[in-house]
């Protein structure tokens, strides 16, 4: 138990120094490192995928949290486009959590292999979002909420690399953007880990100490770690090259893609 817990201290600290540094959403880290980690514990394949959704999902609670905290300080979130993406994101978030419980680990798997294909392309082409028109209405904002919460939850992330750019199309700022997303985390996370609790209760299979599908050794370790690395990794922000390692680190994400559907297919 001490052995799994130290593992799941460094995936938090590596996790949350990525986080800081590179400005990428926790879970884009931690789903696939919980992969790797399940799968060398020898967890049944049949509930990797949705052990490691579940799990990040949940350890974004606090990340959020504490992201949101820090845009709140400075005045840049709209909580206009946060209240009326709110209801779409947390319906859309649960029932992408359902979704998720019944699709296959495979198939989740290999969902996640071409989302990070497409976050790794989008870092290493630096192609911006151009703004094109403003919000929509109440209808429209429910029906883009649903859509980055059921997205949000089979990939197990926490909406940011859907919510930036379609605030951004919508002449919303790239600072607002940014912590506006990192708000919408929230609802995201707790809609998600609410739907993978309730959608693994019962669930034979899951080894060790968990709560539905969140796996609480991995919760644990990763949330102490993590919110503690974060900062460091934003201040290493200021002294190192960070867009060569935003490069570097869309190759690492080329491979993690690469090793994940082919870990889905065969």
């Amino acid at each position: 138990m001490i052995t799994t817990y130290l593992l799941y201290i460094v995936l938090g600290a590596f996790a949350g120094v990525l986080a800081g540094l590179l400005g990428i959403g926790g879970g884009l880290v931690i789903v696939p490192m919980l992969n790797i980690a399940f799968e060398l514990q020898g967890f049944p394949d049949v509930h990797i995928q949705h052990i490691a959704l579940g799990t990040s999902l949940a350890t974004i609670i606090f990340t959020s949290l504490s992201s949101m905290r820090a845009h709140h300080k400075r005045g840049a979130i709209n909580y206009s486009a946060f209240w009326r993406l709110a209801p779409g994101i947390i319906t859309g978030t649960y029932l992408g959590a359902w979704l998720a419980s019944i699709l296959s680990t495979m198939f989740l798997k290999a969902l996640f292999g071409v989302f990070l294909y497409y976050v790794a392309t989008k870092m290493l082409t630096g192609k911006k979002t151009e703004s094109a028109r403003e919000l929509p209405g109440m209808a429209g904002m429910f029906g883009v909420g649903n859509g980055i919460g059921i997205f949000s939850a089979l990939v197990g992330i926490g909406g940011g690399t859907l919510t930036v750019p379609f605030l951004s199309w919508c002449n919303q700022t790239m600072h607002t953007a940014i912590a506006t997303a990192a708000a919408v985390g929230l609802p995201i996370a707790l809609a998600g880990t609410a739907g993978f609790v309730v959608n693994g209760l019962g669930v034979e299979g899951i080894p060790g100490p968990h709560i539905g599908y969140v796996y609480i050794p991995a919760f644990l370790g990763i949330i102490c770690m993590s919110v503690l690395t974060a900062p460091l990794g934003a201040k290493l922000a200021h002294s190192l090259p960070v867009a060569k390692l935003k490069k570097i680190f869309a190759i690492l994400l080329f491979v993690v893609a690469t090793r994940m559907l082919i870990s889905a297919f065969f």
